[in-house]
């Protein structure tokens, strides 16, 4: 870690390349159906985008969606230039990349996480058809594939957020750069640990009122279906402990790395959200256009289970807050549909966004969609 520490500075501005767009084409809007998704009453679903393995998603300035993903290699922009509510024209803004799956946006720049490193596109919406040379903000980040992709996001502090997974299932590393939630300045120097015991954070937010950190973090596999639970986080202050390796959902010791450790000295879940239901992207409601209860609530993307011998997830949850914003008093369902009563996969959920219209927005890998979800 100290050597992170010391060498981050150091490497920002190290290099640029350039980047030619390879896809500018008009899409159509699909006719395929969406009346399996089920919504509460008044709100509908269609297809904002079609983008390959969609994963995490950022707004421009100028309203332009930028999309990273994880199987492709590749970073997209998107437009809906007639406002009809479907993004008719795809951009490719860089491609061959490692893993791009985490994209940022902060003053007229994009900012994209591979694996290993953060990049930046300078004054990318006015060069859509032309990207910009791309800067290597920072390449010292562990080159570990296994939850090695990263979310990324500026906090209200002006500081990019980025997590560092634990390169396994389950495991107790010396360099306490794993499983651990960073931060850095926007010009990739004095990077520190904001959060560690965080095994695969992908996807964190800010309460927009008290602008304190919320997010999610997947479980272990290989202790049965039901245990343990996936997590929602509170981390409204930096040094904070989650219990990984060594205590799980808050209060099951590690059968091999729990010997001898308290519950009670690391910080619990803020909500057991479910087993094994790989909770990704989070947001904050702050639109004006779903009714006035909905307002602060906040959306979780559930993509799902891949080794439970029932699957489960594959949905959008809710969290409801008290007063206080400090406590989960309530989370419920709003988003079902996409695994079916037979076990059957027709999407899964991977980040939430907020359009300038107050339309909530759901990125799905699997079917490669991105979903709008407005209501009348």
């Amino acid at each position: 870690m100290q050597k992170f520490l010391f060498l981050i500075a150091a490497t920002a501005m190290l290099s640029c390349q350039q980047n030619k767009s390879t896809d500018n084409t008009a899409l159509k809007p699909p006719t395929d159906s969406l009346d399996y998704v089920q919504l509460p009453e008044g709100f509908h679903i269609s297809v904002f985008a079609e983008v390959p393995d969609a994963r995490s998603m950022c707004w421009g300035e100028k309203g332009t969606l930028f999309v990273g993903n994880r199987k492709e290699d590749k970073v997209y922009a998107l437009r809906d230039e007639d406002g009809d509510g479907f993004a008719e024209k795809r951009y490719v803004i860089a491609e061959k990349l490692n893993t791009p799956n985490g994209v940022a946006f902060r003053k007229g720049s994009l900012y994209v996480a591979e694996i290993n490193r953060i990049l930046r596109f300078d004054d990318i919406e006015n060069k859509l058809n032309n990207p910009p040379k791309h800067v290597v903000l920072f390449d010292l980040f562990p080159d570990k594939t296994w939850h090695g992709w990263k979310f990324i996001a500026f906090g209200p502090d002006d500081k990019l957020y980025v997590p560092v997974g634990a390169p396994c299932n389950v495991c107790d590393e010396k360099d306490s750069i794993f499983a651990s939630i960073t931060r850095l300045n926007p010009d990739g120097s004095e990077g520190e640990l904001y959060a560690r015991g965080v095994r695969n954070s992908v996807g964190f937010t800010w309460h927009p009122l008290t602008k304190e950190m919320w997010f999610t973090d997947n479980g272990r596999d290989m202790l049965g279906d039901d245990i343990p639970y996936c997590e929602l986080n509170h981390a409204p202050a930096k040094g904070m402990h989650f219990g990984f390796p060594y205590i799980h959902q808050g209060d099951i010791p590690d059968p091999e790395f729990g010997k001898g450790k308290k519950a009670a000295d690391f910080t619990a879940p803020a909500w057991k959200i479910g087993p094994h239901v790989a909770p990704l992207g989070l947001r904050f409601y702050t639109g004006k256009q779903f009714p006035d209860s909905f307002r602060n609530k906040l959306f979780i993307a559930e993509h799902g289970s891949w080794n439970r011998s029932k699957p489960i997830g594959y949905r959008v949850g809710i969290a409801t807050f008290d007063s206080t914003a400090q406590k989960v008093v309530r989370y419920e369902y709003f988003a079902q549909g996409w695994l079916d009563r037979k076990g059957n996969v027709k999407g899964r959920p991977v980040d939430i966004e907020i359009a300038p219209d107050g339309a909530l927005l759901v990125s799905d890998d699997y079917a490669g969609k991105i979903y709008r979800i407005t209501y009348k």
